[in-house]
Order: structure tokens, then C-alpha cells, then sequence
């Protein structure tokens, strides 16, 4: 799978190479690469899961 984020050098959106999922302290997930174009860090949390509703 892709991610794309936004590079603060390049000042556009972009997509990420060398991507590692993470996870940050408080459980919510994150991907962190580099810009495809410049290679400068890039770091995007992900959005939090959806939890479904016990029936």
C-alpha cells in the first residue's frame, strides 16, 4: 500500500518511500517515510479504527 502526506520542504503533497508502520505511545497508528521527491522525513498518523457496536 501507498501513503502519500504532505513534505514541509517541498511544500506539496507527496508520496512516501521506505514507509514503516509504527505505532505512537497513546495506541494510534502511524506511518513514517520519506518524500519521494527530496528525501526528507515525512510522518503521518493514521486515522483511529472505527469500533463496531456489540450486538
Amino acid at each position: 500500500m501507498t501513503h502519500s502526506g504532505y513534505c514541509m520542504r517541498c511544500r506539496a503533497h507527496r508520496e512516501m518511500k521506505d514507509v514503516a508502520n509504527l505505532s505512537m505511545k497513546n495506541g494510534r497508528n502511524a506511518v513514517k517515510g520519506a518524500c519521494s521527491a527530496c528525501g526528507a522525513g515525512m510522518y503521518k498518523i493514521l486515522p483511529a479504527e472505527e469500533k463496531k457496536p456489540k450486538a
